[in-house]
């Protein structure tokens, strides 16, 4: 993974997120958007495997709606913006061209 995509990453998911963990996500995903949407799924998972809400009365009430919702939009989001690693629009791709393979014929 080069500086731009891991700066770009650090950028979405925060400079606190585990960089051994990012690279080897971006090993096996082999795309900066998938990281970032593979990481940010598992914050939502983790915020949904909790109560969302939880009052003490007359002492505390947690409430972590709105973080899901955040992290809910930041995920919608990712699919408008540009990541480093992205293809550029025009740039020619690989195509994979096939052809069948007869034999020659030879008289003699």
């Amino acid at each position: 993974m080069n500086p731009a995509v891991l700066a770009w990453l650090l950028a979405q998911l925060g400079p606190t997120t585990d960089q051994t963990g990012l690279t080897a996500r971006y090993a096996r995903l082999a795309s900066a958007r998938e990281v970032a949407r593979e990481v940010l799924s598992e914050r939502r998972a983790n915020l949904l495997a909790e109560p969302l809400r939880m009052t003490v009365d007359g002492v505390v009430t947690i409430d972590q709606s709105n973080n899901l919702q955040g992290l809910e939009r930041q995920l919608a989001a990712l699919t408008d913006t540009s990541a480093p690693d992205d293809p550029v629009a025009g740039e020619p791709g690989i195509e994979l061209v096939t052809a069948p393979l007869v034999p020659a014929r030879r008289t003699r």
